[in-house]
């Protein structure tokens, strides 16, 4: 089976980030669901830090550098996505968004997408659903139903006992691993192939059989 490729999109300001923890484990997640499904999957990170000033660039000129142009050419020939962002006053961030925004609104149709999103306290854990998700359904892309929000605490001793990070991030990466597949499904398809619109088992004798009132 042809390898599936997943575009990660961390957009954490700090170096090392928890942003970025959060993507490297959902995307590792993800990986190891896709392989109990016997898919293969490679993983390209987008760091949008790096390319903070090519992205302003871009707005002000709409020319993107050559790093900008292969990160966008990454996230429009994905096989999917994870879109990871810090919240600021309560929603994504600028950068985040800025990425977004210098994106085809036609790119993302129907590709699907994890979302993931980190602040200091989980007080801003509804920003996926009332900011971040009507974002990627504005672009019609398919995020999966379940986000997943990391608060400081989760990083230490103090996280969510009930419901910890590791069971978020495995329920997310199986949600999206299972997009995926679905869509390597249909994919592989044949149109040409009897089966697809005559159903297993049956051949052209079986339509003309009915057809004849057989």
């Amino acid at each position: 089976m042809a390898a599936r490729r997943i575009a990660v999109i961390s957009a954490g300001l700090s170096n090392p980030s928890s942003t970025r923890m959060l993507a490297d484990r959902l995307a590792k997640e993800t990986v190891a669901q896709l392989s109990e499904r016997d898919i293969e999957a490679t993983i390209d990170v987008i760091e949008l830090r790096e390319l903070a000033h090519d992205i302003t660039d871009n707005l002000l000129t709409g020319f993107a550098p050559a790093a900008l142009e292969s990160a966008i050419n990454s996230v429009y020939s994905a096989d999917a996505l994870i879109a990871v962002t810090p919240i600021f006053s309560t929603s994504y961030s600028g950068l985040f968004k800025s990425f977004i925004d210098v994106l085809d609104p036609d790119g993302l149709g129907g590709k699907p997408v994890l979302i993931g999103a980190n602040a200091g306290t989980v007080r801003h854990s509804l920003a996926i659903d009332y900011a971040i998700r009507p974002l990627f359904a504005y672009l019609h892309a398919e995020a999966v139903s379940t986000g997943v929000f990391a608060a400081s605490s989760d990083w230490g001793s103090g996280g969510d006992e009930v419901a910890p990070l590791s069971a978020r991030v495995e329920k997310g990466a199986k949600e999206l691993a299972e997009a995926i597949a679905r869509k390597d499904a249909a994919r592989s398809s044949d149109p040409f192939d009897p089966v697809t619109y005559l159903g297993e088992g049956r051949s052209f004798g079986h339509l003309l059989g009915g057809l004849a009132g057989e």
